[in-house]
């Protein structure tokens, strides 16, 4: 505590001899002066920790002495002190960063707190966040032994996602490594219960919803002549990705609903994103739209018809509203929503897909510089973060708040930073995704996947005679024999998706009304 330097302004300083010696018998160094133009002097010769800055006095005056304290050394910490409580100044002072408000008469503890909050601020959140976490520890191990339902699952999930972000800025790396270690536990869990459970929960009466009920249940309770929606799907957005974009959101919405929803197998565009926009499973699109339907082995995109899908969707549930259909794929096409916006104001719906966040977690795997910027998950969500602030996207959500438009923001399926592989035998007719595998004549390691041998029976189309569908657990991904080693250098720790974790299949969706 003998390195925190204090430099003290105030006209009348003699009057805070007592302030000041209390702080000195705390191992302070205070450094006084009783005008703003030796504290500007000061801070030009000596470094301070945190500068207590009266707002009145004569020449030159609080806030003009914080102008330029803050020319010189732009992140010192000031503390501003005031007679005054006028409206006027609290914003010139606010908006001039000042890192605390006090009103006068101070006492000494005001400043220790003000002191603690300003310098002491990381420690201290580290200490309690470190704290909170080991007792939530033994509850958190707790729930993963008594899980038993899809909504405990999602509780769980979104538990140690909450943890994961509040962990990440700490520096106590070791808790860290413990959380890591639950969240493979609950995924090993997890697998296991979507193992037993999922084909029972595709028909049963009491399920989840999925990407093909998605719409129905989420976004058609919205819809109203009164005020037109905006539904943005972003492919390949998981929920701690969500929650960082969150706050930004919330200066121009205010959330009436957030749900979590599970990703239909495989958690592939393909499948997901078409199950959303149609409203069925792949096998009853297959059935129903054999024109717009594709297959992994076919040639072309899969993902072509979801304006076509929407439509046949919008007219099945005799929905009579108007709506329009958007996919943004590179920055040109979201400038030019962006910039036209205002046209969709007459919509009842506006259904935008923004394809950005796939591409940059497809990228880590080809492209050594994102290898580099999302190293990790907390990388990944820092990076994700960045696009956001600055993408056409957040331009048109404040153009829809702007129109009075809702906000529905989701996601088709999440991603799973991939550490370990497996291993997979088949002939070349298999299809190619990392997480998931479906052809025939092909062995695999039973303990790592979860095998569907009639894909009928969890409502996926049926390539060939004898095909079936396998899917990775947790975080491995499916490597060939041949030439094994140098297949896995290149894939490990890339984000791939298709396969069964609580990051790919336990996705979000919320509801936002727009702030007046």
């Amino acid at each position: 505590m003998s390195s925190i330097q204090i430099l003290w302004v105030d006209d009348e300083i003699e009057l805070l001899k007592p302030h000041i010696l209390f702080l000195e018998h705390k191992n302070y160094k205070v450094t006084s002066c009783t005008n703003g133009a030796d504290a500007i002097d000061l801070v030009s010769q000596k470094n301070f920790d945190i500068v207590f800055l009266d707002e009145n006095m004569p020449g030159l005056t609080g806030l003009d002495t914080l102008a330029e304290i803050k020319q010189k050394q732009t992140n010192l910490p000031v503390v501003m002190i005031t007679k005054s409580e006028e409206e006027y100044i609290m914003e010139e002072a606010i908006g001039a960063k000042i890192a605390d408000y006090l009103i006068k008469p101070v006492n000494p503890n005001q400043i220790l707190l003000s002191l603690k909050k300003n310098l002491d601020h990381s420690r201290l959140i580290s200490e309690k966040t470190t704290l909170s976490y080991q007792q939530e520890f033994r509850k958190i191990s707790t729930d993963l032994a008594m899980v038993n339902s899809y909504e405990d699952w999602v509780e769980l999930y979104k538990k140690l996602i909450h943890w994961e972000l509040e962990l990440e800025n700490i520096r106590d790396s070791g808790m860290l490594g413990i959380l890591e270690s639950q969240k493979q536990e609950a995924n090993n869990q997890f697998f296991k219960f979507i193992k037993k459970n999922y084909e029972d929960y595709l028909t049963a009466h009491d399920k989840p919803t999925f990407s093909h009920t998605l719409f129905k249940d989420y976004v058609v309770p919205e819809l109203s002549k009164e005020q037109g929606v905006l539904w943005v799907v972003i492919d390949n957005l998981r929920y701690d990705q969500y929650r960082i974009l969150e706050p930004i959101i919330n200066n121009h919405y205010k959330k009436e609903e957030e749900y979590s929803y599970f990703s239909i197998l495989p958690t592939a565009t393909q499948y997901a994103r078409n199950a959303i926009f149609s409203g069925l499973m792949p096998s009853e699109i297959e059935k129903k739209h054999p024109n717009f339907w594709k297959n992994d082995t076919d040639e072309g995109g899969m993902n072509l018809y979801e304006n076509e899908f929407l439509s046949a969707q919008i007219k099945r549930l005799s929905l009579d509203i108007k709506h329009e259909y958007y996919k943004i794929t590179n920055l040109k096409k979201g400038k030019e929503l962006s910039d036209n916006y205002n046209r969709t104001k007459q919509n009842d719906l506006t259904a935008v897909v923004y394809n950005f966040v796939d591409m940059l977690s497809h990228s880590k795997t080809e492209l050594e510089v994102i290898k580099e910027l999302a190293g990790d998950d907390k990388a990944y969500r820092s990076l994700t973060l960045s696009w956001f602030k600055n993408s056409p996207l957040f331009e048109i959500i404040q153009k829809a708040q702007q129109l009075g438009q809702k906000l529905i923001i989701t996601t088709d399926h999440g991603t799973i930073n991939c550490k370990q592989p497996t291993k997979v035998i088949g002939d070349k007719n298999i299809s190619t995704n990392l997480r998931y595998k479906t052809g025939k004549s092909f062995s695999y390691e039973e303990k790592d996947v979860y095998a569907v041998r009639n894909p009928k029976d969890v409502f996926l189309p049926t390539i060939t005679m004898n095909s079936a569908f396998i899917f990775a657990k947790e975080d491995l991904f499916f490597a060939y024999p041949n030439n094994f080693n140098h297949f896995v250098k290149y894939y490990k720790n890339t984000y791939q998706h298709g396969g069964v974790s609580l990051e790919e299949m336990i996705i979000p969706c919320a509801v936002y009304s727009p702030k007046k």
